[in-house]
């Protein structure tokens, strides 16, 4: 997997690219990040990459000729998405994850800042808008760097044990189950009797009651959705 950041802060990425299980992912080169700065295609002596928008407003928008042009300047792969980090786009989800794991082998995002992008990069060079959320952030780097964590993560080899991936929450559309570890008893807290009692069958069924609970308290959009297909297979 390839990933190219169209970003003006190459500098962000710096720290988070070289952490964790991220960092590693990128060391074995299970993927690919490379940096592009618009900056450097900007047709004037001062790098100018924003400008005031027409018929007035506030704050400043990015241009259309640095993006496109630091879009154009990359290698294309066969497989490739050009996404554009935006409090307007497709909110990001697990499914969403897995499908740019699964389908692309090029991911180009790009970041956001100021009042936005020019509308013609998104009518005519991006192929999908993602954002985190209802809410904004100063920049796009976040979310871009979301996008990349939560991509890496689900690609072979990045994770040791696959299967722990099928047991989050999420991928079974309810939130993940309650989990504890030594010591048995922390003040006057005790780690529930039905994890300690090596009985398998019964500890498989309070984790799904949990799950089960723990969605509809929390998230109970997501629980509707469990609940329709529940009611659906039946």
């Amino acid at each position: 997997m390839r990933f190219d950041l169209i970003t003006l802060f190459p500098d962000f990425f710096a720290s988070p690219l070289e952490s964790g299980l991220l960092g590693k992912a990128l060391a074995k080169g299970i993927a690919r990040v490379n940096l592009v700065n618009p900056r450097d295609f900007a047709l004037d002596k001062h790098r100018r990459v924003d400008d005031e928008p027409y018929g007035g407003g506030v704050g400043m928008l990015l241009k259309p000729e640095p993006i496109f042009a630091a879009v154009e300047s990359l290698e294309v792969l066969p497989r490739r998405e050009i996404i554009l980090m935006t409090p307007q786009g497709q909110p990001l989800s697990q499914c969403l994850l897995k499908e740019l794991a699964t389908n692309y082998d090029q991911l180009v995002l790009i970041c956001g800042h100021y009042e936005g992008v020019d509308e013609r990069v998104t009518q005519y060079l991006v192929t999908r808008e993602v954002s985190l959320g209802d809410f904004v952030l100063t920049c796009g780097e976040i979310p871009a760097l979301t996008i990349i964590n939560g991509v890496v993560r689900l690609l072979p080899g990045t994770v040791a044990k696959q299967e722990s991936l099928k047991a989050e929450s999420f991928e079974t559309e309810l939130l993940d189950y309650p989990q504890y570890t030594r010591p048995a008893k922390f003040r006057d807290w005790e780690v529930p009797a039905v994890l300690r009692s090596g009985n398998h069958q019964l500890i498989e069924q309070w984790r799904k009651q949990q799950q089960i609970e723990r969605t509809k308290e929390r998230r109970p959009d997501l629980w509707a959705k469990w609940w329709e297909k529940i009611e659906q297979r039946e």
